[in-house]
């Protein structure tokens, strides 16, 4: 099979799609060398495998009227590489449905409130008109949850939709904590309003009165956050490289991800991997995900987040405990079992797609 993938996610610094376009790639042209699989995009991006001898770097336009990308630049570089079946990894698939196609659908969250996507106009527009005609062979989501609320939203059928979850990268495991003077509380992701850091801040700030614990946000911040707050102990690194994530979260005295909304969470994922205590919101794909590994409490429900950071920072074995439960949980994932998943969607789509 010669698989083609949207790319054009890696462009991005940081980000969960950037990380999964680049996480899934990699892990299927390992899992099924058998494959061809072509990165695709009509802008330039850092390509993720050069070791990989089967995940390659497509074309890009050929000419100005493949400029217009998503209309006939990608078909032009569908045709060119041969391609079988195409992975939208990001909203989108082809507009022209020449090849069949699966549209990764991460999370519904540029129709639930637009404030949380202020430059999301164009995936607001356009996903659901690919959708209602049918561009996308097959819908992918990271959890059951997505999946029954695009099926309600969009009015997908149950059997073109299917959940597949993400997995976390083998290099977060327990190892050595990062070296920082003071213990620290960590938030890793984009700074967003949808992450609800505003109510982070402030349980902080009451936790911080008897304890001395530093708030680090690692993460690039996305202009629509607003001005940042400068104040002694609480510290934005910006975007963080991958290698430099473990040791943070392993020296975290707790990772906490107060999201009002999310398709997967995947930091909590990586934390607990890392062997890290999470403490997230109610968010129930973050609870599908966590299950009983992390301690989830509602997500406005300050009072909540402060005795549970309070108690973490001063109760050593009650935060081991959790380390052990969210170690074990995440054990369940990999990206490995998503490539196969995702691989199984392929094939359904081929099969589906021949059958018009």
């Amino acid at each position: 099979m010669r698989t083609g993938i949207d790319a054009t996610p890696l462009t991005a610094v940081s980000g969960g799609v950037a990380r999964y376009t680049h996480e899934l790639s990699r892990a299927l042209a390992v899992r099924f060398p058998e494959d061809e699989f072509w990165l695709l995009s009509d802008q330039s991006f850092p390509y993720p495998g050069e070791e990989i001898q089967n995940l390659r770097r497509g074309t890009g336009p050929a000419n100005r009227i493949e400029r217009r990308w998503w209309l006939w630049g990608l078909q032009g570089a569908i045709r060119r590489h041969r391609i079988d079946v195409f992975h939208g990894t990001d909203f989108a698939v082809p507009y022209l449905p020449v090849r069949p196609s699966v549209m990764t659908l991460h999370d519904l969250s540029p129709w639930l409130d637009p404030r949380w996507h202020t430059d999301a106009g164009r995936i607001r527009r356009r996903t659901p008109l690919l959708l209602r005609l049918g561009r996308a062979t097959m819908v992918v989501t990271p959890t059951d949850a997505v999946r029954k609320a695009a099926m309600e939203r969009f009015h997908i059928p149950e059997s073109r939709i299917v959940a597949v979850p993400h997995g976390a990268n083998p290099r977060f495991h327990p190892g050595e904590a990062a070296a920082r003077t003071m213990p620290y509380f960590l938030f890793v992701g984009t700074v967003e309003p949808r992450k609800n850091l505003r109510m982070l801040m402030e349980a902080w700030r009451e936790v911080r009165k008897t304890c001395d614990v530093e708030l680090v946000f690692a993460g690039r911040v996305r202009r629509d956050f607003g001005p940042l707050p400068e104040e002694p102990g609480m510290i934005f690194l910006g975007a963080v490289e991958e290698e430099k994530l473990p040791a943070l979260y392993a020296g975290a005295v707790a990772v906490v991800y107060p999201s009002l909304y999310e398709g997967f969470g995947l930091p909590a994922l990586e934390a607990m991997q890392c062997g890290a205590m999470v403490i997230a919101s109610r968010d129930a794909a973050i609870r599908e995900v966590a299950a009983d590994g992390a301690l989830c409490l509602e997500a406005n429900d300050r009072k909540a987040w402060v005795e549970a950071m309070a108690r973490a920072a001063g109760d050593a074995e009650w935060v081991r405990a959790w380390r052990e439960r969210g170690l074990k949980r995440a054990a369940q994932f990999s990206w490995t079992r998503t490539a196969e998943l995702t691989r199984e969607v392929y094939a359904e789509a081929q099969r589906r797609f021949r059958r018009g």
